[in-house]
């Protein structure tokens, strides 16, 4: 992984292409490279490091050539060097391959053909592919090499291939991990993300897994892996290159964070019926979400499927479940589930959270979820449902549904306005199954219906008051600070644990977190004055546990730095030695407002000290491979 684009059409191939890599920048990458086709000849140009590399390799070239594909790197076989880097060529250097994911039997495909007389270049898994495919050209067509060579294939792959010996063709194919075609006229785009070629395009068409595509001047023919013709139509987006622009912002991240409140408003727009109302207890749910009767009538359970920031945002959706909606929940992390999974519960609700739509843990255990439910008798049947901020995505494909959290796009890789969205996925769910299954009051409903209607206000008061405060305290931070940690109670623990996540990505300062009740069963002897405790110390049942814990930390010289109302932060005073305060809010909604002023405590002290703040080392935006 991570990156692909590719271009075939009228214009110069280079330039698209480093445009398009640019603009994946944000999924995270290592090393970068491209490969045109001109007069007969591959050119391929890698570098490692940032695209500015790149960049200056290019910078004198004239190239007037009008088919290529590009590659953004993040390792997974061979260090990020620039001999591992994409694209990987033949050894006759006329065939030129970019991929994201992992060949599996690599080193099977790899040995046979040593023995054939290959010789290899890198140590990756991918330039297995370009030697494969070259096997199987002299007697047949680059596309039917590939599908050949394809055949041949494990594990999740989408792929881009040129050859110098078909200067008009661009053959690509998709197995598990994300490939967008893109429409123009007379030009034809490939890519694994939307953004790379929004500048040019806004028709595009999603790959499924098992095709392969053949673009050229005059058209996109599409095949099954079988070489059965797919005839599909593609579709215009209403996504603009202004949606993916800083604005003025320094970075995308503090961008995203300042989007929140608008975020929140469109979730409320979009699923909140207006003219629900308590009292005249109506037919309709307060909610429109679109769920159909046979998904989520009659649950006994529902299991929640996620991976880093969405895990979280599903921990605090198990809380709402189980308090609202009275549905016993659980919560797992995607990347174990489908190697451990649990003992099969009938009429159970399976839910996948992915920000991409393509993290392919979490697509892999929804898979393997409907698999082995299958054979089963119907009652036990997967209904699978995602909570996803990519509509178009694979993961959109596999589920019987999705809730769209109309987050927009978002480019910075520690996860910020898509967090929000996804908790308000969660809300939206169960106020709908609690008013189905009349487990709370009509009236408690509106009252949590106004309570989130107030948010994006509120989180604006947030952003206009505390910026400032906490941009100043964050400098005290930035210098011999090696450890953080975060506690909470109740539904905001998992606010404690996204704080930790969100300061350690991008600041690289180790962090954890922990329910405030478990400090004195062994981490309270991580503590010292060196070691500042941050407590998530809202209003409502357990704050007065929080506040208590928090005195316990403070008696080790901890220094204590507490996310609390307003209201209470006079009496919090004496406990604190800062106070980020947030509005007023009902304990059930509070995360929602608890979480932000951690995400911005994390940015200033990342950016104070001048880190790559939208692309922190070693990540990825979006995880497609296992």
């Amino acid at each position: 992984m991570c990156g692909i684009v590719g271009y075939i059409g009228t214009q110069a191939a280079t330039k698209i292409l480093i445009s398009g890599l640019e603009r994946l920048e944000y999924r995270g990458y290592d090393s970068a490279g491209v490969a045109t086709v001109e007069e007969g000849q591959i050119n391929c140009v890698k570098a490692k490091g940032k695209l500015f590399n790149l960049r200056d390799k290019l910078e004198h070239a004239v190239s007037n050539a009008q088919l290529g594909i590009g590659h953004t790197r993040w390792a997974t076989h061979g260090k990020p060097e620039e001999h591992n880097a994409h694209p990987h060529l033949n050894a006759a250097k006329t065939l030129a391959v970019v991929q994201n994911g992992i060949i599996e039997n690599y080193l099977e495909l790899k040995a046979e053909l040593i023995t054939q007389g290959c010789e290899f270049c890198s140590e990756t898994d991918t330039e297995v592919i370009p030697h494969l495919i070259s096997q199987y050209l002299p007697n047949r067509s680059l596309l039917e090499a590939v599908q050949e060579a394809i055949a041949r294939l494990e594990g999740t792959f989408a792929i881009a291939v040129v050859s110098a010996d078909n200067p008009y063709e661009l053959i690509v194919a998709r197995q598990q991990a994300p490939l967008i075609l893109g429409f123009g006229q007379g030009e034809f785009f490939c890519a694994s993300d939307i953004t790379a070629i929004l500048p040019y395009t806004r028709t595009i068409l999603n790959l499924n897994n098992g095709e392969i595509a053949r673009l050229t001047p005059l058209g996109v023919e599409m095949y099954t892996f079988a070489g059965k013709r797919v005839a599909r139509f593609p579709r215009t987006l209403d996504w603009n290159p202004v949606q993916v622009e800083k604005q003025g912002f320094r970075h995308y991240m503090l961008k995203e964070i300042y989007e929140q409140p608008a975020v929140v408003r469109t979730g409320l727009d979009t699923y909140i019926n207006p003219n629900w109302h308590a009292e005249e207890n109506p037919d309709y749910s307060p909610v429109n979400l679109g769920l159909s009767p046979s998904l989520i009538d009659n649950l006994d359970h529902v299991q929640i499927l996620a991976c880093g920031t969405s895990w979280h945002a599903a921990l605090i959706g198990k809380y709402l479940l189980e308090q609202i909606a009275a549905i016993p929940t659980t919560v797992d992390y995607a990347s174990e589930f489908r190697y451990s999974p649990k003992p099969i519960i009938p009429n159970t609700l399976t839910i996948g959270v992915t920000q991409s739509g393509e993290t392919a843990d979490t697509i892999a255990a929804l898979e393997s979820e409907r698999a082995r439910r299958a054979s089963l008798e119907p009652k036990c049947q997967a209904k699978l449902l995602a909570i996803t901020n990519r509509a178009e995505s694979s993961i959109a494909q596999i589920c019987d549904r999705i809730i769209d959290t109309h987050a927009g796009i978002e480019i910075g890789v520690a996860a910020t306005k898509t967090f929000t969205a996804q908790v308000m996925g969660f809300y939206f769910l169960a106020l709908d199954l609690a008013y189905r299954r009349q487990t709370i009051s009509n009236s408690r409903i509106a009252e949590i219906i106004d309570g989130l209607r107030h948010l994006p206000s509120q989180i604006e008061t947030i952003l206009d008051t505390q910026a400032e405060a906490i941009e100043e305290l964050a400098h005290n931070f930035t210098q011999s600070t090696e450890d953080f940690i975060f506690i909470g109670r109740g539904i905001n623990f998992p606010v404690a644990l996204e704080g930790a996540l969100k300061l350690k990505e991008i600041s690289y300062i180790h962090a954890e977190a922990y329910p405030a009740g478990e400090m004195k069963h062994g981490p309270i002897a991580l503590l010292d004055n060196k070691v500042p405790v941050v407590a998530v110390a809202m209003p409502g049942s357990v704050y007065d546990k929080v506040i208590s814990n928090a005195q316990e930390a403070k008696a080790r010289d901890a220094r204590l730095i507490g996310v609390t109302s307003a209201v209470n932060a006079g009496d919090a005073g004496h406990t604190f030695d800062d106070i980020l305060t947030v509005p007023e809010v009902d304990e059930l909604i509070s995360p929602v407002l608890a979480v932000v002023p951690l995400q911005i405590l994390s940015y200033h002290i990342a950016a104070i000290k001048g880190l790559d703040v939208d692309q922190p080392r070693n990540l990825a935006k979006s995880v497609t491979v296992e």
